[in-house]
């Protein structure tokens, strides 16, 4: 291979680049999925120079119409990548040239495969944003929301520590990974808000010479704002870890949850049933039914914090403008968005088959759970602890459950226990409607969180009709 089939190679000799430098330095491979918004990106660019006056109409019109050649040959799969193509930049531009002539050559004028790939990039992240990660994260949201309303009626063991703690409803806990997730398609949005912005016209690092109006390309390109700064537009990374990090959060709340279910539907809770879609079986143990399912999806968390470390270590140590350790951005980007993808619709799957056995989740509660709410009969409550403590004692050492307790046993312990009504405090039913504080777990509680949800998904439903 000689150098000079390179975008770059007239600065060198004849003298051929090493065959394993050749791959080391090449991105093809991976980046090719990068073909369409390249391609845009370069129909637009052709269109700001012909109103530059750096292109005829002729030659505008060549370059667009081989640019659509182009793309019908990456759709039908006929495209083929020369052994000289470094990246899909290369490959695109040098398949224009063979179409069209010299007049392919134009189109990189005043433009740099620096702040080439800078756009294409952003161009991408924004597309799968819009028109797959969106979805995939509402659809969840949905799904818990659903089934908070369905299900209702079901109470359930509270943990801390993953000690039996205090009665809620099953509702209470679908909500709280819905508001989580929730939080996770705001920071989408916001994030969004960052990707959208346009490099193009930054050249190599100190800008473009020539009369391009990058505002003009901006909105061709649907972005929102551009770089305001060439050296910035060509070097900056940061919505690629942004994003890498955003990707961090939402797995490990999806983590968190997978590693709930997975507990809960052990032979030892069996308060929920995987579907067998989402659920394999053993090699040797017929018996056995595994959460495959949830198991990957707590170990996708760990891969995807891992590449947003990873290329944070690549970025920590660069010196300004372009250098070409920023195009690990690709691998990492793409792994991560190809893990979410995967990630978010079983996720999705399993949430929307599961089977919920309430009467083990009632079985599961006890007496001993409600002793907070016999603190609370009493005040103040730092005495009242006290109190209630040395009843739960008084119990354990006669192997009594606490609601056993007569009034006399409890009189036995303090004086102020001079009302029998107390003992009306165990029923879990009264337990949970009595958190009816914003946030709580009683059913008005509770419902209120579900109407706020679907309110929320209905603006964000809204916004995105205006935006369109």
């Amino acid at each position: 291979m000689e150098s000079g089939g390179k975008l770059w190679g007239c600065r060198f000799g004849d003298q051929p680049i090493d065959p394993v430098m050749e791959r080391f330095n090449s991105s093809i491979n991976y980046d090719k999925r990068l073909c369409y918004v390249d391609i845009l990106g370069s129909k637009a660019y052709a269109t700001a120079l012909f109103k530059a006056g750096l292109l005829d109409q002729v030659e505008c019109a060549d370059i667009c119409h081989g640019l659509a050649s182009i793309e019908d040959e990456w759709r039908s799969a006929t495209f083929r990548i020369n052994p000289s193509d470094e990246d899909v930049h290369s490959a695109n531009e040098r398949r224009l040239k063979e179409l069209i002539g010299s007049a392919g050559g134009k189109l990189h004028t005043g433009r740099s495969r620096n702040d080439q790939v800078a756009t294409d990039l952003r161009l991408w992240l924004r597309q799968e944003i819009d028109e797959s990660l969106d979805g995939f994260l509402v659809q969840i949201i949905q799904v818990l929301i659903e089934r908070a309303q369905d299900e209702m009626d079901i109470l359930l063991p509270g943990y801390t520590h993953l000690q039996r703690a205090q009665p809620i409803r099953w509702s209470h806990y679908l909500c709280s990974y819905a508001w989580s997730l929730w939080s996770d398609w705001n920071r989408l949005m916001q994030l969004r808000d960052r990707v959208n912005v346009m490099p193009l016209g930054s050249g190599a690092l100190a800008g473009n010479p020539f009369p391009i109006d990058r505002h003009y390309l901006s909105d061709l390109l649907g972005f929102d704002s551009i770089t305001p700064n060439s050296l910035l537009g060509v070097s900056d990374r940061d919505f690629v870890v942004e994003f890498l990090s955003w990707a961090s959060i939402l797995s490990s709340h999806l983590s968190r949850l997978a590693e709930d279910l997975i507990i809960y539907s052990t032979k030892e809770f069996n308060f929920v049933t995987i579907a067998d879609a989402y659920s394999t079986g053993s090699s040797l143990m017929p018996q056995k039914r595994n959460p495959d399912g949830l198991e990957l999806i707590r170990a996708k968390a760990g891969r995807i914090f891992g590449q947003m470390a990873g290329f944070s270590m690549v970025l920590k140590g660069l010196p300004s403008a372009y250098n070409k350790d920023l195009q690990e951005d690709k691998e990492a980007l793409f792994d991560v968005v190809d893990n979410l993808f995967c990630t978010l619709q079983v996720a999705a799957g399993i949430l929307s088959t599961l089977k919920v056995n309430g009467e083990k989740t009632l079985g599961a509660l006890s007496s001993d759970m409600l002793a907070t709410d016999l603190a609370y009969h009493l005040v103040p409550f730092r005495d009242a602890h006290v109190t209630v403590g040395k009843i739960v004692a008084m119990a354990e050492t006669q192997h009594k459950d606490i609601a056993a307790l007569t009034l006399e046993d409890l009189q036995s312990i303090s004086s102020v226990f001079d009302d029998p009504s107390v003992t009306n405090i165990w029923n879990y039913e009264h337990s949970v409607e009595q958190y009816q504080v914003t946030g709580g777990t009683s059913r008005r509680a509770v419902q209120k969180q579900i109407d706020d949800l679907k309110a929320l998904l209905e603006f964000r439903k809204g916004s995105i009709s205006t935006a369109l």
